[in-house]
């Protein structure tokens, strides 16, 4: 029988990762709940990257599955889920989510900061979400060093973060990075919604070009994003994108448990 997550929500197990088995609307729908509950709670969009990084790291797996919503990010993820009997299961793509809350300010009047990305981006993101939605309501914009926070930033960023008090605090970070910052800051920060988006930041900055449909939607978005930053990339999918296949076949097979802890 499928487990439930936090919410009550079917969940996939995609080698010990819980990864909530829903699609973009109930994605949302349960964002909403939280934030008219007034409750806290963070959101990881997950693919691939994440689980494998998991693998390794019990406190970055404890984070993924302590997530008000661990959603699929990419396809490999949903096909998994399919193959447990979720057949509803959609993809949760982190920059169209984005949208999606950002569209739903409109009726609810959400109030939105940016965190991450490099020098530059949360500015032009900022302007651009504006230019496509005048309603928006963007109250701060945080780039963050490379490395943690300084006690003086952490206060800085608190004391922003309390003066604005957003309702959905977005994080351009990348994995794992962005979902250790959620975990750790969640509590720290007053902000209700946490989502960690990681290259939506830069799509929707305009500072890359997105992925045709085609190959998002068979699972082929990896080489898109391989043409555009090989040397980054190349490493990580090479080491992960093998790895992945031989676990999840493995995890199938019946030849090791991976529990959901």
């Amino acid at each position: 029988m499928p487990e439930a997550g936090l919410q009550g929500l079917p969940r996939a197990n995609v080698l010990g990762v819980g990864i909530h088995a829903i699609d973009m609307e109930e994605a949302v729908r349960s964002s909403e709940r939280l934030l008219a509950s007034g409750g806290k709670g963070y959101v990881c969009v997950t693919g691939v990257h994440g689980v494998m990084e998991s693998r390794g790291d019990p406190e970055l797996r404890a984070t993924l599955n302590g997530a008000y919503l661990c959603v699929p990010d990419g396809m490999p993820t949903v096909w998994v889920g399919w193959l447990q009997g979720h057949h509803g299961m959609q993809r949760v793509y982190g920059p169209d989510y984005m949208i999606a809350m950002c569209r739903q300010s409109q009726l609810h009047g959400y109030r939105h900061f940016l965190f991450g990305g490099a020098p530059g981006v949360v500015e032009r993101l900022k302007a651009n979400l504006q230019m496509r939605m005048p309603w928006l309501q963007v109250v701060g914009t945080y780039t963050p060093p490379f490395g943690p926070l300084t006690p003086r930033q952490e206060s800085e960023l608190t004391q922003m973060v309390s003066r604005e008090k957003p309702d959905i605090f977005w994080v351009g970070l990348s994995t794992p990075k962005q979902e250790r910052f959620m975990a750790r800051y969640l509590e720290r920060l007053d902000v209700r919604l946490m989502a960690a988006v990681g290259a939506a930041f830069d799509l929707h900055a305009g500072m890359r070009d997105d992925a045709p449909a085609w190959m998002k939607n068979s699972g082929l978005q990896w080489l898109h994003r391989l043409s555009q930053d090989p040397r980054r990339l190349g490493p990580r999918y090479l080491k992960h994108n093998p790895r992945f296949m031989w676990e999840i076949c493995g995890q199938f097979a019946g030849r090791k448990e991976f529990e959901m802890e």
